[in-house]
């Protein structure tokens, strides 16, 4: 990392509160349960003091290391240089496991995952190949700076460098990361963008710290300025150094998009996650502290006893098991085309790619659906002595509220419709 930085003083949560995991999971998992079980530990630390923790608004320093000492951030990489080597379907459940304990950290780890494996999408396979292992022999946590509603970064270049300026508003993960990844276009021919690895504790990297929202407020997901931040040439993901052009093997693909329904799976996951921790939430809630209603004239000495009480939670469970169902079989598509076409990119068709997109936006569909009505319903089941700030119970809703406006569910309905209707798969876009 780079010597001699200044590095910005903003109030972040002590690391050392988690140095005894450090030990206690200094083995990594060998198999897809081992590292289910080990996002569910990872969630079983979190959650007590999530509630609290969320109030404080620190810059989540100690989350992350907790998920440095657990492992999770290499459970996608190749296992020669310590990597989990597990399909995408292994890192969604993980996410999803984390973010029933605390859904900040359950989008952290996944925007992680994304980003940590971007030059596997864009990248050619020896940069693919050195940048894991630089990143999980050093056990990195990665951010991006790739809010595609902001202007683009602008990029000058000369025979050796390139250079990237700008601003962006949203940066999840940024400000806590060891590496971010950065997307400009050129300045001189702005239909060309470039993907690239930097260090974040640079001078010319400035976070702003303002990320003070309703929910997911353990992300850092504010906003940053970039000033004369620069990479190699080599270090551009997917361009051929000799000829400073996008190189066709990687770039202007049908695989090079997938990095779009690869992401949004990712959000899909830990909505499904927040959902259901609050359902748990909810259920052991109810049986310790709800009480019957003792004016219905059919009364009830147990809040277990009510019907509505029982029928709620019990379309609640149905529908988030439904949702599970498909976001599992969107979860094991992406498994499929990977695998198939990791070796082999150019093969990958624009149909089959859209066949995988509509799957994923069929589970964002449902998963917001769902996850906002349960939520936010919970209290009907649990009462109003649920709505103490002490208890907590609302920052489930207050975060799956705050990400499921990222870009609006209704333009993945259109979509939908005319995959139906017109047998017409979605162009790709940054959001598709």
């Amino acid at each position: 990392m780079a010597d001699n930085v200044q590095v910005q003083i903003h109030p972040a949560s002590d690391p050392a509160v988690y140095q005894e995991y450090q030990s206690k999971w200094s083995t990594l998992p060998t198999d897809a349960e081992g590292w289910i079980q080990r996002a569910r530990d990872v969630a079983a630390v979190l959650a007590p003091d999530a509630a609290t923790r969320e109030k404080a608004n620190k810059s989540p320093v100690a989350e992350v290391t907790l998920l440095k000492h657990s492992g999770l951030l290499k459970v996608l990489g190749p296992a020669k240089y310590g990597g989990g080597e597990q399909p995408w379907s292994v890192g969604y459940k993980a996410i999803r496991e984390v973010a029933k304990g605390d859904g900040s950290i359950g989008m952290l780890l996944g925007y992680h995952l994304l980003w940590s494996t971007t030059a596997d999408v864009v990248g050619s396979p020896e940069q693919a190949d050195r940048w894991h292992k630089v990143i999980l022999e050093n056990n990195y946590y990665i951010g991006g700076a790739v809010n595609p509603r902001d202007s683009d970064l602008r990029i000058t270049y000369d025979d050796d460098t390139i250079t990237f300026n700008g601003a962006k508003h949203f940066t999840t993960g940024a400000a806590v990361s060891d590496l971010i990844v950065l997307e400009g276009a050129l300045h001189d021919k702005p239909e060309l963008h470039i993907f690239a690895f930097v260090e974040t504790r640079q001078a010319g990297i400035k976070f702003a710290y303002n990320w003070d929202n309703i929910g997911l407020r353990l992300t850092e997901s504010g906003g940053a300025t970039v000033e004369n931040v620069s990479a190699s040439w080599s270090d551009a993901l997917g361009w051929d150094v000799a000829t400073k052009q996008p190189d066709p093997a990687w770039l202007g693909i049908q695989f090079g998009s997938l990095l779009l329904p690869t992401i949004q799976l990712v959000f899909i996951n830990f909505y499904l996650g927040i959902a259901q921790g609050a359902l748990e939430f909810a259920k052991n809630y109810t049986l310790k502290n709800t009480r019957a209603w003792p004016f219905g004239g059919d009364n009830k000495e147990k809040a277990t006893d009510e019907f509505y009480i029982l029928s709620t939670y019990g379309n609640f469970f149905a529908h988030l098991r439904a949702a599970e169902t498909l976001v599992d079989r969107a979860g094991d598509e992406a498994d499929k085309l990977y695998a198939k076409y990791g070796n082999n990119r150019a093969g990958l068709t624009a149909r089959e790619r859209g066949d995988w997109a509509e799957w994923v936006a069929s589970a964002k569909v449902v998963t917001t659906d769902t996850g906002l009505r349960v939520t936010a319903g919970v209290f009907e089941v649990t009462g109003s002595r649920a709505t103490a700030s002490k208890v907590g119970l609302d920052r489930f809703f207050r975060d799956l509220r705050t990400h499921t406006l990222h870009d609006p569910v209704a333009y993945k309905n259109r979509e939908l419709g005319r995959y139906l209707l017109l047998d017409e798969v979605p162009e790709p876009t940054w959001y598709t």
